[in-house]
């Protein structure tokens, strides 16, 4: 009550014909994110519950954290790793998280300073999309990405993704898979190639990835399937733990924010279409070591159900699911200069979505004027 108290004192001098007017937006979004949004539904028929985009965008994050956090202790744990060092959990978790904390401040600051302006001259709100949006950028960059090119990126996405389209809601391309097509395209020798992700790692350290050594034909020197399950190999903060994402995948499907539909058909159909090339012999991986691989189950549970770029009816979810499963383990392993296709894949389908929509609907409406004119025709 107190807080709630001193929101209205402050926000006072935020309101039009105030000489703080110019920052509404700014201090609208710090005050819907610290408390409960003042505009609620009172009139007309619309359905009331306790559950808003803010408790969604919450639950999210929260299921973000597991991967998060494994993800903070395995860069400081690859680091001393590879400098010879034996380090504490502490001491691996505190390096992590020193690594992560700048990224996460300059994704929110560049990426909410896009929002406000556009909330400030539309006379909207700050919606609270982006707040999981910022999340989870740091979380599918290398560790070692210069800032400079997370800010750019992150301007980039929230500016040509979403609010030059409406904003949250409107947006027909996930923001934060934008981000990462952003810095592959403009700036690859950052985030692409076959060079092991370890933060500051020295010169004698080299190698690949365990993409890059499944394409390249040496299964054989993949890490094992726990240690890809764990997560104790190199790469983004939030890619590594299976575990964690698994544990984030069981929150999201017991909140029902995520579809299980477009989750399990991703995985679906990668497993399927790995084990039809492994069989092929087109590719030495086979269909769960694909699951296990780079960010392909990040990707199937976080970004993939993403419920505003993911097709909406019920029957689209499990087609676009197993076509991104399906075109995320093609692109793996026929381009061989870019073992990890996810990112290409939910981006394509993307687009596509409201068109496998659009013909399930289509093709429903037929199908229901056969079954009338057929009961017709028996009446």
């Amino acid at each position: 009550m107190k807080l709630s108290k001193i929101s209205e004192r402050i926000g006072k001098h935020f309101e039009k014909g105030k000489p703080l007017h110019a920052f509404h937006a700014l201090f609208d979004a710090i005050d819907t994110f610290l408390l409960t949004p003042k505009n609620v539904t009172r009139l007309g028929s619309h359905v009331r519950d306790a559950v808003d985009m803010k408790r969604i965008m919450i639950t999210v994050m929260i299921a973000l954290l597991p991967a998060l956090l494994f993800g903070m202790w395995n860069v400081g744990y690859q680091h001393f790793t590879a400098i010879g060092e034996t380090a504490t959990g502490l001491r691996c978790f505190g390096y992590g998280f020193l690594k992560w904390l700048p990224l996460v401040i300059v994704t929110y600051v560049s990426g909410l300073t896009v929002e406000i302006i556009f909330a400030q001259k539309r006379g909207h709100e700050v919606a609270e999309g982006f707040f999981v949006t910022g999340f989870i950028i740091p979380m599918i960059m290398p560790p070692d990405v210069p800032l400079w090119i997370v800010a750019v990126a992150t301007a980039f996405s929230v500016l040509f993704a979403k609010e030059v389209f409406g904003g949250t809601g409107y947006n027909f391309l996930n923001p934060a898979i934008v981000a990462r097509a952003f810095v592959f395209f403009a700036y690859p020798s950052v985030i692409s190639g076959d060079a092991v992700w370890i933060s500051n790692a020295p010169d004698a350290v080299s190698g690949a990835t365990p993409l890059a050594l499944a394409m390249n034909g040496s299964a054989d020197q993949l890490p094992s399937a726990m240690e890809m399950f764990i997560g104790t190999i190199p790469g983004c903060f939030g890619e590594t733990s299976k575990l964690a994402i698994l544990v984030g995948a069981a929150i999201l499907l017991f909140t029902q924010v995520a579809s299980w539909k477009v989750m399990l058909s991703v995985i679906a159909g990668g497993w399927i279409t790995g084990a039809l090339m492994h069989i092929g012999g087109l590719c030495p991986a086979t269909g769960w070591q694909h699951l296990l691989m780079g960010g392909f189950l990040f990707g199937a549970v976080f970004m993939a159900t993403d419920p505003v770029t993911a097709a909406h009816t019920s029957a689209g979810k499990f087609i676009y699911g197993i076509l991104v499963g399906v075109l995320a383990i093609v692109i793996r392993v026929v381009n061989k200069g870019y073992p990890e296709g996810m990112m290409l894949a939910i981006l394509l389908m993307n687009i596509f979505a409201p068109l496998i929509d659009y013909c399930v609907v289509r093709l429903t409406i037929r199908r229901r004027k056969i079954l009338i004119s057929r009961k017709k025709i028996q009446l």
